[in-house]
């Protein structure tokens, strides 16, 4: 009997080239093993908004990873699911913590299928660059409020800093010690700034792996990652993959060390052993 395996990839930095794009070739691969049977989806902190257009080119079946794991998404219906959220009482509590440290956030609330995002200001040069090219690019809902916690529309389920690592580590240390809550804190592919993202202690990329082994019956994961938010999902895949370019961290952790994303390296792994694997 065939194993039956699920190939799943990180986007920023693995899946994507350095300009944040699939390329023509990784495309045409992907999708002709997809029409011999290949199971492929992607794991990401993006939400749905630049996610579900980044990679509209794909023929991508099963459920993909979003926000770190706190969205399990069919991009064929168009529909979460599965969402762990967070609690008002933790919600308010991450946004003290943010403003005892005088560093801005984005809170993440969905609402039905809708997810908007909600902030005071945009002190951060990177932060405000982040907002209007989610805006532009992908016509992503923005508000600004007050006091965010006055919002009760839908469910917070994710809070995102960008800055520097000094700034954001004496948030992210106590997040560590709020039970309910767990935190991804790494380096930006693109920008050099560091990335603070909070959500549910029930969500994780290894928690979305576990959700979709289960969704589809997969016997197998293998999985291809670059940066630190990975090694979580490296936790619950059986082969471990990574980029050339990937953090040192997330290569010690792998497997297998493949080609660059400079140079479609997922794809040119899936076109040389997808069949062997199959066979």
């Amino acid at each position: 009997m065939r194993i039956k395996t699920l190939y799943i990839s990180d986007l920023d930095g693995t899946l994507l080239d350095p300009a944040g794009e699939i390329t023509e070739k990784t495309a045409e691969i992907i999708n002709f093993l997809a029409g011999k049977g290949l199971d492929f989806t992607f794991a990401t902190a993006r939400t749905i908004y630049s996610a579900g257009v980044i990679t509209a080119g794909l023929n991508i079946s099963t459920p993909c990873i979003l926000m770190n794991g706190v969205c399990v998404y069919d991009l064929k219906k168009r529909k979460y699911v599965s969402v762990e959220s967070v609690s008002q009482e933790l919600s308010e509590k991450v946004i003290s913590l943010f403003e005892e440290h005088g560093t801005e956030c984005f809170m993440f609330r969905i609402c039905g299928e809708k997810l908007t995002t909600y902030y005071t200001a945009l002190t951060e040069r990177v932060m405000a660059q982040f907002a209007e090219d989610r805006q532009k690019n992908y016509g992503k809902p923005f508000i600004q409020c007050r006091d965010m916690r006055d919002v009760t529309e839908g469910e917070a389920v994710y809070f995102t800093a960008m800055s520097e690592y000094d700034r954001l580590l004496p948030v992210r240390n106590a997040v560590k010690e709020t039970e309910g809550l767990d935190c991804a804190f790494y380096k930006d592919t693109y920008t050099g700034k560091w990335y603070l993202e909070i959500f549910s202690s029930k969500a994780s990329k290894a928690n979305g792996i576990k959700k979709l082994r289960s969704l589809g019956r997969f016997d197998e994961i293998v999985c291809f990652g670059d940066n630190l938010n990975d090694l979580s999902m490296f936790e619950q895949s059986d082969v471990k993959i990574a980029v050339a370019n990937a953090r040192d961290e997330v290569k010690a952790a792998a497997d297998i060390i493949i080609g660059s994303n400079e140079c479609d390296g997922v794809a040119e792994y899936l076109k040389n052993n997808y069949y062997i694997k199959k066979g």
